[in-house]
């Protein structure tokens, strides 16, 4: 009788809740350094950014998540605007990364597009490692700030330990 219980205690499914089981099996814990899980990209709107709306609120217009370093690590690109409630508030660009820390908020580490160049982003991604962006800008101070007339195509790369533009064939066009 003895070694029938004994047997049935070698077959008893595993208790515990999953990540106890998988430590238990000798796989990396959560806050363990062995652990090979990839980080999740910086959140952007948990972000700080120096961009000076008057009072105004800033919003985030639209993020892309990548490694663009190289370190194993995704870092997220952030178009960002005052939410000014009227007009075409211009874009800018950030890149941030986040800290090995688990509790780690993101970091700006970089921008890409300033406000002063007046330029609205349309759409972003990053794709082996370089930021594109559709850019709409105005051809002279002329144009209405609510008519973009120009269209540009940007790029950036990580290159020698900071971001720079790619010259792409097809410069500032007419819209």
């Amino acid at each position: 009788m003895a070694a029938v219980i004994a047997a049935a205690g070698l077959f008893q499914p595993a208790t515990g809740t999953p990540a106890e089981t998988v430590a238990a099996a000798g796989a990396p814990a959560a806050d363990d350094p062995r652990d090979t899980t990839p980080a999740p990209a910086p959140d952007a709107a948990a972000a700080t950014y120096p961009l000076d709306c008057h009072g105004a609120p800033h919003t985030v217009t639209a993020t892309a998540e990548g490694d663009l370093d190289a370190d194993g690590r995704p870092e997220t690109v952030a178009a960002v605007r005052c939410d000014a409630g009227s007009g075409t508030p211009p874009h800018a660009l950030y890149v941030l990364t986040r800290d090995r820390a688990p509790a780690a908020a993101p970091r700006l580490v970089a921008t890409l597009l300033d406000t002063g160049r007046q330029q609205t982003v349309t759409d972003l991604t990053i794709r082996d490692g370089t930021v594109t962006a559709h850019l709409l800008g105005y051809s002279s101070p002329e144009v209405p700030r609510y008519s973009p007339d120009t269209k540009q195509l940007a790029k950036w790369r990580w290159s020698g330990g900071k971001f720079r533009q790619e010259l792409t064939d097809s410069t500032a066009r007419s819209v």
